[in-house]
């Protein structure tokens, strides 16, 4: 059997950014040290009932730093121990919810990957983003993350946010190739309903869509220029830095994901967990959330990697000949350059990227 990927969500912010709506919560010390035995036990609980092995740790939140260095090192020791997590071992961090021994305290027990959010390196953009760090102590951070010998660092940024310009884009890139990261994750801002910005979303002054589209190409350009291989939608690695981890979500392979909001597919079932940190700490089952690893959710997905579908490996693992209808439907996009396509593979463009959903919504 493959190894599974496994994912720990750490739903603990210092405040709320007025973009987002992942699930998360204040909460204080004491909350946050007994929701770390809750994820414990439910660690305990999975590795008893499905006796597999992971090969990936992912720490996402929410700001999973907040949870301090010593109870991310404990949970990153304990899933090693059960679940024999031997590779890639991620934590995103907010550059101003981290303790100063931080990252020695993570990088003692195992981890070896993070993810720092930026966002953008202009001050003004991080403040209407509700982001606290400045310039200095994402650098500060940077530097300490180095010292304690994780070389592996993921860049967080967001594209077409309150009065970004494609001058202000290029200031965050230059930092971004400067800092030696080896990952750049690359967003483009969505408005969500029931956030801040939702609700004075017509006041916001936010680049239009296809001023953000310019700044999307340009950028993948750029960070392509810089030894950055645009290998996802939104991702841009080193070679060999690619997010092992999230590939497994692309790859339409098995993870197991614990916490308030977190989704699992684990033997062709999806299931995820409610909203709700007291339905989680209480020993709550998940949700089944149907089947999942057909062959449209398979094209879907694998279409937003760069290599996108390879027809053998799709023949191998469906047993049968690729689709000749999607072929049929694709050639439009082909002749437009948003798609390319041959005997051995068929994957979106660059351009194609931008229109992703709406190509993969006609060709399935």
């Amino acid at each position: 059997m493959d190894n599974i990927g496994l994912y720990l969500h750490i739903p603990f912010c210092k405040s709320k950014c007025p973009y987002c709506d992942f699930y998360s919560m204040r909460g204080d010390e004491s909350d946050r040290d007994m929701y770390t035995i809750s994820l414990i036990e439910s660690m305990e609980n999975w590795s008893d009932r499905l006796g597999r092995k992971a090969d990936t740790l992912y720490f996402g939140g929410g700001t999973p730093s907040i949870l301090g260095g010593e109870n991310i090192a404990m949970l990153t020791r304990r899933a090693k121990k059960l679940f024999g997590v031997v590779g890639e071992i991620t934590v995103e961090c907010n550059p101003s919810a981290v303790e100063e021994d931080f990252f020695e305290t993570v990088a003692d027990a195992g981890v070896n990957r993070i993810s720092l959010g930026v966002q953008s390196i202009i001050e003004s953009e991080r403040k209407k983003l509700g982001r606290f760090s400045d310039k200095k102590l994402i650098e500060k951070r940077i530097k300490q993350c180095t010292a304690a010998g994780i070389k592996n660092i993921s860049l967080d940024v967001m594209l077409g946010v309150q009065d970004q310009t494609m001058g202000s884009l290029n200031e965050t890139l230059d930092f971004c190739i400067a800092s030696g990261a080896t990952h750049i994750s690359a967003y483009m801002l969505k408005i969500e309903e029931g956030t801040p910005y939702y609700k004075k979303k017509d006041s916001l002054n936010l680049p239009d869509d296809d001023v953000v589209a310019d700044m999307y190409l340009a950028m993948s350009e750029r960070l392509r220029a810089n030894g950055f291989e645009h290998y996802e939608i939104s991702n841009f690695a080193h070679n060999g830095c690619e997010g092992k981890h999230n590939l497994k979500y692309w790859n339409c392979e098995e993870y197991l994901g614990l916490g308030p909001s977190a989704h699992s597919f684990i033997d062709g079932k999806r299931f995820y967990y409610p909203r709700d940190i007291d339905f989680f700490k209480n020993g709550g089952e998940p949700i089944p959330d149907g089947n999942g690893g057909d062959e449209e959710e398979y094209i879907m997905l694998r279409l937003r990697l760069k290599d996108g579908i390879i027809i053998e490996k799709f023949e191998k693992k469906f047993n049968k000949t690729f689709p000749p209808e999607i072929i049929k439907k694709a050639e439009k996009f082909i002749e437009n350059g948003l798609m390319k396509y041959n005997e051995k593979s068929m994957a979106l463009t660059e351009k194609g990227f931008l229109l992703s959903n709406s190509i993969i919504a006609e060709l399935i």
